[in-house]
């Protein structure tokens, strides 16, 4: 016995060192496959210092379910853009909610992260615009409210419903 510790024989030792072998690379990788980094972290309302973690993360382009894609730095007016975004098209396939509750809902939740009063309108003005060219563009479309669109906008909604609009 050297220092308490029992010998161990050859097979448990190449045992020990090929399980090694093969978790280590595995929890490096696991480790790297978190979304912190991809998602850019957001900013706080209106300073654009990167110190409020639920700013919005929305950016880059859509991918094909027409959602958009984590593939550049999130904008000021990403989240607005988005809740207005969902509130369109929500109305546009027959959800039953009041939009301008959500509206108002959305910018007291804006406004509680310390959103100054320009903010608050550069803010309102993204929210507006998503709405409406949203709302014009579905309009157009007959066959807009497929069942897989539905299925998408449903948890969206009921989370902003809820109040939590924070991004995911």
């Amino acid at each position: 016995m050297l220092l308490g510790f029992k010998t161990f024989g050859f097979k448990t030792l190449w045992r020990a060192a090929l399980s090694a072998a093969v978790l280590l690379p595995l929890l490096f990788g696991l480790n790297a496959c978190g979304t912190t980094g991809s998602s850019g972290g957001g900013t706080k309302a209106g300073t654009g210092a990167g110190e409020n973690p639920i700013s919005g993360l929305w950016g880059g382009g859509s991918s094909a379910s027409g959602l958009p894609t984590f593939t550049k730095k999130p904008g000021p007016n990403d989240r607005p853009t988005r809740v207005g975004w969902t509130a369109a098209r929500a109305a546009r396939c027959g959800f039953v909610f009041d939009p301008a509750r959500l509206r108002a809902s959305y910018l007291a939740f804006e406004q509680s992260y310390g959103a100054d009063p320009k903010r608050m309108q550069e803010i309102q003005k993204a929210y507006d615009y998503a709405l409406q060219s949203t709302a014009e563009g579905a309009k157009q479309d007959a066959g807009y409210c497929t069942r897989e669109r539905v299925d998408e906008i449903r948890p969206e909604l009921n989370r902003y419903l809820s109040g939590d609009f924070r991004t995911l």
